[in-house]
């Protein structure tokens, strides 16, 4: 490497980082799925979104993708987790958002808590896999057979 290219490397380095991620940012959202004794599956349907869905959403800056999952349990599905989540798998959601991502995680062992309170969850129940409720999105329908009845896995969300 020339010598003009080593001095400048420890501000070529950061620069051309930052550029990367402007022209190639990409984003990271999570979900969490959790049933209840009787195996209902927890859904919530956003106020600013159409449909029903798992709890979830983005991982903040400095936050790992299972802190993440959570924490947006604990807020959106009053589901506090009692060992680590397990991850399920992790799909393109290039339909939401071009390079968006989402990792799905299974909650096996937790506990009720109270959700937050603040107006960005409408509803939020669990739902027998036969009795799901009207608007249960097609991301969330292909999960829901994938993990209960054999699908095949699918790479996007």
């Amino acid at each position: 490497m020339s010598s003009w290219r080593i001095r400048f490397e420890p501000v070529i380095t950061p620069v051309f980082r930052a550029w990367w991620r402007l022209r190639r940012s990409a984003t990271l959202g999570v979900r969490g799925l959790a049933c209840d004794e009787a195996g209902r599956v927890l859904l919530v349907r956003h106020t600013y979104a159409e449909g029903w869905h798992f709890p979830g959403g983005g991982v903040e800056h400095g936050e790992t993708a299972v802190e993440a999952a959570v924490r947006e349990m604990a807020e959106e599905g009053g589901v506090e987790a009692c060992e680590p989540p397990v991850l399920i798998g992790f799909y393109a959601n290039h339909a939401n958002f071009p390079n968006d991502h989402i990792a799905l995680y299974r909650f096996d062992r937790w506990r009720a808590c109270a959700p937050k309170a603040d107006h960005e969850i409408a509803e939020r129940g669990f739902f027998a896999l036969d009795a799901l409720p009207e608007g249960v999105t097609k991301g969330t329908q292909r999960r829901l057979a994938e993990v209960f009845e054999g699908a095949r896995q699918s790479d996007c969300w």
